[in-house]
Order: C-alpha cells, then sequence, then structure tokens
C-alpha cells in the first residue's frame, strides 16, 4: 500500500470493523501491548539515510532482452514495491531466464530483487552466481521501510498495460505466500506487527490519506489493494479512551513487518549456504554483461538501471529515514499528519512521507537532511498523550 496508507489499511475502500462493546457502557482504558511512547529525542538518531525507489510509470520491467550471444531478463523498476513483490517477480523471471534448459544463471544485484531471484533460480535447480557493485549494508534495499506495501507506487493508471493488475496480483500473492515461510526464524526477519493510523476528525467524510494535493496530475498512481482483501487484515476503529495517542481518532490493523537486516542475512546465508557464489563487479554499459560466462543473466539492479540500461523512463521517489536505537518490546507502527513511525528489531524507522503519494517523486537528491531527519524525530515525540 502506499506509505501513507500502509498503516490505515482498511480505511475507506476496504471498510472497517467496529469493536464490540455494551451500549450505553462506558469504555476502560486498556492499554496496548507494546504501544509504550517512544523516545524521541534526537540523540537517539544513529544514522540518516535516503532511498531512491525506482518507479517506473508502465510498472516493472520483466522481460527479455538480447545481448550479443547474452538473454538478459529485467528483473527492476518496482516502485516503493521492491521488498512485497520480490518472491512473485522472481518466479517470472527465473523462469524466462532458464527457459530452454538453462541451468548456470548469472544474477546482477545483490539487494532484494538480486537475492530473491538468485535463491529462486537455486530452488529451480540452477547454479548461481551474483555479481554485484555492492553488498549489505550498501545497496539501496537495505535503507527500505521495511512494511507489506506491495501496491506503493507501482504503476501510473494511464500507463499500465490491461494485463498489469493480474500480473501484479499474482507477483503479491506469490511474495505473501513466501514470506509466511521466514516467519518465527530465529531474528524475527519477517513478523506479523500492529499499526495504527491516527485523526483529528472523524473518519466519515475525510479525503482518503491516499488522494492527490496540489495542482491536477496527468494521471494517477494504480491502486490494486481490493484485489488482495482476503488475505489483507482490515483496520477497527479504537475508541476514545482505549489508546494512548493525542489524536482523538485512531484505527488499528496488522500487516508484515521486514526487518530488514536479519532478512538480508538471512536470504544471503541460504543463497551461499546453497553453493551460491558473490562476485563483486562493477558494470556501466549493457555491453558489459557480455564479459560474463553465464548466456543467461537476470538483472536486478533498481535505481541502477536507470544510469547502466538509460532507462530514463525509472523515476527517482526519494525517501528520507531517521533512525532511532530500537526499544525493547516495540513492534508497531503509526501514522500520523504526514508522519510515519514503524518500530522495528533493527531501528525505529521515522519517515516524513508527506499528504499524498507524489512527496518525493521525482526529487534524485540522496544526501540526508540532518535538519529535515531531527524534526521528523521531534513531531513524533508529540504523538502520545
Amino acid at each position: 500500500m502506499d506509505r501513507r496508507a500502509f498503516l490505515g489499511r482498511g480505511i475507506g475502500t476496504m471498510g472497517a470493523l467496529p469493536l464490540a462493546g455494551v451500549a450505553g457502557a462506558a469504555t476502560p482504558f486498556v492499554p496496548l501491548a507494546g504501544v509504550e511512547p517512544v523516545r524521541a529525542s534526537v540523540d537517539r538518531i544513529f544514522r540518516t539515510t535516503v532511498c531512491l525507489r525506482p518507479f517506473r510509470p508502465a510498472g516493472p520491467r520483466i522481460e527479455v532482452e538480447e545481448v550479443g550471444r547474452k538473454r538478459v531478463v529485467h528483473n527492476y523498476g518496482h516502485g516503493g514495491s521492491g521488498w512485497s513483490l520480490s518472491w512473485g517477480s522472481a518466479q517470472i523471471a527465473v523462469a524466462m531466464a532458464m527457459a530452454d534448459g538453462v541451468h548456470d544463471v548469472a544474477v546482477i544485484g545483490a539487494g532484494a530483487l538480486g537475492l530473491t531471484a538468485a535463491l529462486t533460480a537455486q530452488r529451480a535447480g540452477a547454479s548461481v552466481t551474483i555479481y554485484a557493485k555492492e553488498q549489505f549494508p550498501l545497496v539501496r534495499s537495505a535503507r527500505a521501510t521495511g512494511s507489506w506495501t506491495p501496491d506503493s507506487r507501482i504503476a501510473m493508471e494511464k500507463a499500465a498495460d490491461p494485463g498489469f493488475g493480474d500480473r501484479w496480483e499474482s507477483m503479491a500473492r506469490a511474495s505473501f505466500q513466501h514470506y509466511q515461510g521466514l516467519l518465527g526464524l530465529p531474528g524475527s526477519p519477517v513478523e506479523w506487527t500492529d499499526r495504527y493510523v491516527l485523526a483529528d476528525a472523524p473518519w466519515e467524510g475525510r479525503r482518503p490519506e491516499h488522494a492527490p494535493v496540489g495542482p491536477p496530475r496527468p494521471d494517477t498512481f494504480l491502486r490494486l489493494e481490493q484485489r488482495l482483501r482476503d488475505i489483507t487484515p482490515r483496520s477497527v476503529e479504537l475508541p476514545s479512551g482505549t489508546h494512548p495517542f493525542r489524536a482523538a481518532y485512531a484505527r488499528r490493523s496488522s500487516s508484515l513487518t521486514f526487518n530488514v537486516a536479519d532478512l538480508m542475512h538471512q536470504l544471503t546465508n541460504d543463497f551461499l549456504i546453497a553453493g551460491g557464489r558473490i562476485v563483486p563487479m562493477e558494470f556501466h554499459e549493457p555491453g558489459d554483461v557480455t564479459k560474463l560466462k553465464q548466456r543467461s543473466i537476470i538483472h536486478c539492479t533498481g535505481y541502477g538501471a536507470r544510469a547502466l540500461w538509460r532507462d530514463e523512463s525509472i523515476v527517482p521517489v526519494r525517501g528520507q529515514i531517521a533512525w532511532l536505537i530500537p526499544q525493547p518490546g516495540l513492534t508497531f507502527g503509526v501514522y500520523y499528519d504526514g508522519l510515519s513511525m514503524l518500530a522495528r528489531r533493527d531501528g525505529i524507522v521515522v519517515q516524513d512521507v508527506g499528504t499524498d503519494e507524489w512527496f518525493g517523486y521525482g526529487d534524485a537528491n540522496e544526501e540526508p537532511d540532518r535538519a529535515a531527519a531531527e524534526a521528523s524525530v521531534q513531531k513524533l515525540a508529540t504523538f502520545w498523550a
């Protein structure tokens, strides 16, 4: 879901479930487990990172291109949905790469898309080598928010082809199923956590969180979450006095959280244990792939494909995160007034996401803004009563 709506999945188009209660009875205050105030002070910021999401109006590029005698399968351009769609996207790309009985596969890139493609190819019987300029924690995937957001700026309504929705749903469901197999592992690389979306006015009649603001745009982002309604928990409204936030209104839902440090270590170890190799290598132009010994190559460089493959259809979407030291026991997310927070086991993610999906669109600046990071943390401190 988009960055403003991921905490309040179920609001608006998805519907909401009321909390049961006795008519006319006062609602007692019951502390919500694990929703203690975050120690939101600037001295607890241990780093500030910027990630450029690789958005393509037509959606991810998953297709074959012949370069010399090499078969290159492109697998990039997933916008804000790289982790969320990675396994389903890998299934499509690997099938293309291993067509005609190919069993020696190269993968370019060691981020979310590269690791999942490499593991998927291994499990299909291939011998796989990853070639990458950078590995964790230097890859852009390491700076992701860490939430299940399969349709976060994934395509534009007018630019996507008629069959895109079906392909997206297949990828999303395959990825969701795959992540269920990572639940409960040591380090909690993937886990279910609660999310809260707050408001100062009643939900009825409010502008949807994802509605555009400002001047009209030539196109709108494709929204597909309705297709996953059967696997997506709906939100419930919390009666006044039953939550610790200062906002008058609150809704709670649940979503998958990716503790990215643990997740990337888990995937990398699985790949290496299965006999995979990671070779440091930098590519500067498409023709460089002809130097690889493998005939079939899966190209997963994300935003890097804009320069490497001269793909100017990729639009950068800037997102900055202020990272706070983790607090034991805190595993929840909250969204309020354009600011989101997700308490992960590898750090508390604080991010100014704006009030509509166009926030950061077209901004290729990767320099951290310390003043903005401190302002977001100071704003988070005001969320609790």
